[in-house]
């Protein structure tokens, strides 16, 4: 690496010919992959500095191998002017150890009633576009602002959930919710927004990428639409991988979520779609919440876990089982966002930028969550047992994480 550029990789590069000025960074028994990049993360600035700063989410992101984070736009104010966009990147390029890329609101105030100026907002340096974790109700508000993104060549995204069913639930709807006493929110609520926006691309032609996906269901939509050769992409959540609405026990509020936990079956059909390809993108969804919005009963409690730190560690347990290979699991986690995003890093190449991180995907851990660089500890795997730790993370050729020995 030099110069913030991959300079050259694979069996050419030798100990032999990288000159003798060159720094050297062993790595037998690790792997080496390109900087994840994470496309949903709450980074707390401006707005919410009691929850996450630039500065901790990246320290956070650097120490879990993230070298790229897509900023959602529920700041306060929310990202809905060029002003509130310069403002993030200013920070980011003052505090920020990793690379922080501005999601604008699609909406103003992200209310869904007005679509927001995207082309401005794309000029002031935004790179994609949502409504948080609010969907669009309005199918015409919709219509308008991905026919307003499609002559911009901008990229949609949304988080699709009916509110008007969701509202009164806490937790994923069965048997399980009932026999907490919870209310809960069915399959139902995701799949009617999502059908309906698929009908929208099909209208409009609109770059759309669905960013959090959790049913069966919602895989046969993506699928459908992939198939007619749609402009559709689609993730999901390392916790929607990882965990299912058993883990939730004796209310544990740190894995209170949105959309929720779903059943072990539509987590083992998650699994196989990442594993076939229908799922291009696995996020932490980063969100922090305090304390007191968490110990709290769980029908109180707010929504959101911490997890850009864990996303790695949390990922190789799908390869460990067998689920799925480690090369998908990086993909998605690496090129398949780059390209979404149409960014040039997330791959191992000559002129890539030197973003890497070094990993040893086998080594074993105890989550522990004052360890973790996060400003809020509430990780859904707190005291959890997880496989991968991460050795170095580069951004731009520098280091910006190395992990210290351990007796």
């Amino acid at each position: 690496m030099d110069e913030g550029k991959i300079l050259a990789c694979g069996a050419e590069v030798t100990s032999a010919n990288i000159g003798s000025d060159a720094a050297v960074v062993d790595c037998r028994g690790l792997h080496l992959a390109p900087g994840l990049i994470d496309m949903r993360v709450f980074i707390g600035e401006p707005g919410a500095s009691h929850r996450e700063t630039i500065a901790t989410v990246s320290a956070a992101a650097a120490a879990g191998g993230v070298t790229t984070m897509l900023a959602t736009p529920e700041t306060s104010p929310p990202v809905d002017g060029s002003a509130t966009v310069d403002y993030i990147m200013r920070r980011a390029r003052d505090n920020a150890k990793v690379r922080i890329g501005v999601c604008a609101a699609l909406t103003k105030g992200l209310a869904g009633q007005e679509i927001a100026e995207i082309g401005s907002l794309g000029l002031a340096g935004a790179i994609a576009f949502s409504n948080g974790s609010q969907s669009v109700r309005s199918s015409q508000v919709m219509r308008r602002a991905m026919t307003y993104a499609r002559d911009f060549d901008a990229l949609v995204m949304h988080y699709a959930e009916d509110a008007d069913m969701a509202r009164a639930g806490v937790m994923n709807e069965g048997e399980f919710a009932a026999r907490l006493g919870l209310a809960g929110i069915p399959r139902e609520a995701e799949v009617i927004v999502l059908d309906r926006d698929m009908r929208l691309v099909e209208l409009t032609g609109a770059r759309y990428h669905a960013e959090l996906v959790t049913t069966s269901l919602s895989l046969e939509i993506i699928r459908r639409a992939k198939g007619k050769g749609l402009p559709v992409t689609c993730g999901t959540s390392i916790n929607h991988l990882t965990l299912n609405e058993n883990d939730i026990g004796d209310y544990r509020t740190f894995l209170k979520m949105s959309p929720p936990l779903r059943s072990e079956d539509e987590r083992l059909a998650l699994v196989e779609g990442l594993a076939d390809g229908t799922i291009d993108v696995i996020v932490s969804d980063h969100n922090p919440q305090d304390v007191e919005t968490k110990r709290v009963p769980f029908s109180e409690a707010a929504y959101g876990a911490i997890g850009v730190e864990t996303i790695l560690a949390a990922g190789l347990r799908l390869v460990h089982a067998g689920k799925v290979s480690l090369p998908q699991l990086v993909s998605a986690m690496t090129i398949r966002p780059a390209e979404i995003l149409r960014l040039p890093q997330g791959r191992l190449a000559k002129g890539a930028p030197a973003d890497l991180v070094v990993f040893d995907p086998d080594e074993p851990f105890v989550v522990d969550p004052v360890e973790l660089h996060s400003r809020s500890k509430n990780t859904p795997f707190d005291e959890a047992r997880l496989q991968g730790r991460v050795k170095h993370t580069f951004v731009n050729g520098a280091a910006v994480w190395t992990e210290r020995a351990r007796a």
